[in-house]
């Protein structure tokens, strides 16, 4: 189905800068974040949705779509996250491809950037459809600005056919996905849902609920800074010590070197001098026990550095992220069976394939509110060749709504 207010609504919030930042002492990471939820808030208000707050100790604006059935049943709810990621988000300015051609390139604005189908052959699936980018010099912000601008196209639709019977929806905006703090914050009570997905995922048709289970560490190394002239014996190069430590991890197992099931350790950042760097890491393993072996690792490699220095040079702080969601949902598999049905009554061939990364569902699932994640559109994250596709946002709009028509006819 067409819903002709969702490309204006997605066009003025992709316009919004709301990038989180991971180097902010508070919370919501930024100001800007906030700024965009308050008006989303008045969007929400004019539709004429109900509940609508700010909770600002979780950072999440929460709406509701009330019932208009007369039998009670599980709350539902969804959730799209604000925050944009760490490539620059200033001056957005998107571009439209309509009836696209499967075949060509599509030059980014003036830039010398190019949508290339042989580099990203997903482009070809598109022929025929609206490919929405960003001029070359910023990232589009469809992840999530596409699931925000669904969830609240989503609720203008059933607030406009009273005809399609649903029970109570929750719809939640939050804060700091991209960095990884914002579901810590997220106060499941309040949200008031028995089960909720976000709306965050890539092409029609992805069902995510296996991610990978999420690990991080910086490592501090202290050196000995003195003049190379005197230096054997006694200096100690902080930034080798950091080419050493990671030269110990196994070489293969980094993210351009892993696919599917396979773990990896990714190195994301590297500063130094003689006398002092730092390193941060992230951590994957699908499996718990395969995160904790990494996780092993990289204390025992500490530990033998530190003892071959006979002190503690290497400082190591390392902490959890999110767990494999599946571990908790398969307890829940009617939640992700919902889904499923929605799908296939769409027309859509579903991948199920486990996500390699987690969105804020992982940590959601754990807080008591199980919690997969739907396809909301989003393609090429993260960078200057996002884009998504008109016609896949207008398919997250369907899923939702019969998801919805789904769950009260089951709750009879």
């Amino acid at each position: 189905m067409e819903y002709p207010t969702l490309l204006p609504r997605f066009l003025k919030y992709v316009k919004i800068n709301s990038r989180s930042d991971e180097h902010a002492d508070r919370f919501p990471s930024t100001q800007r974040e906030v700024d965009f939820q308050m008006i989303i808030k008045k969007d929400l208000e004019e539709l004429g949705l109900s509940d609508i707050h700010y909770n600002e100790k979780a950072g999440v604006l929460i709406a509701e779509i009330p019932s208009n059935v007369d039998y009670d049943m599980p709350v539902m709810g969804f959730l799209a996250h604000c925050d944009t990621a760490d490539f620059n988000s200033e001056n957005i300015k998107p571009q439209i491809v309509e009836n696209y051609d499967g075949e060509s390139k599509i030059q980014l604005g003036d830039s010398e950037f190019y949508l290339d189908p042989a580099v990203f052959p997903n482009m070809k699936k598109y022929k025929g459809q609206t490919i929405i980018s960003a001029s070359g010099d910023t990232l589009l912000g469809g992840d999530d600005k596409c699931g925000v601008s669904e969830l609240v196209t989503f609720a203008e639709y059933l607030l406009a056919h009273p005809e399609i019977k649903h029970g109570r929806i929750r719809l939640g905006f939050t804060p700091d996905e991209e960095i990884g703090t914002g579901a810590g914050h997220f106060d499941v009570e309040d949200f008031g849902a028995d089960f909720a997905y976000t709306v965050d995922g890539e092409a029609p048709g992805k069902l995510d609920w296996g991610t990978f289970s999420a690990a991080q560490f910086g490592l501090d190394i202290q050196g000995v800074n003195v003049h190379p002239a005197v230096a054997k014996g006694q200096m100690i190069n902080a930034i080798q010590v950091g080419i050493n430590f990671q030269n110990a991890l196994p070489k293969n197992e980094v993210p351009e070197q892993t696919e599917g099931r396979e773990g990896f350790y990714h190195l994301m950042n590297f500063q130094g001098t003689v006398d002092h760097a730092h390193l941060d890491y992230i951590i994957r393993d699908f499996e718990r026990d395969g995160l904790e072996a990494r996780k092993n690792l990289v204390k025992s490699i500490v530990k033998k550095m530190n003892d071959e220095f006979g002190e503690e040079r290497l400082k190591l702080k390392m902490w959890d992220q999110y767990y494999n969601m599946a571990d908790e949902l398969k307890k829940h598999m009617e939640v992700v069976d919902l889904a499923r049905d929605a799908y296939k009554a769409e027309g859509l061939t579903i991948n199920e394939d486990p996500v390699r990364g987690g969105t804020d569902g992982s940590q959601l699932t754990y807080m008591g509110l199980p919690c997969p994640n739907l396809f909301a559109g989003e393609e090429n994250m993260h960078g200057r060749f996002e884009y998504t596709v008109l016609e896949s946002m207008w398919k997250a709009v369907d899923v939702m709504i019969k998801m919805a028509q789904l769950h009260a006819e089951r709750s009879k």
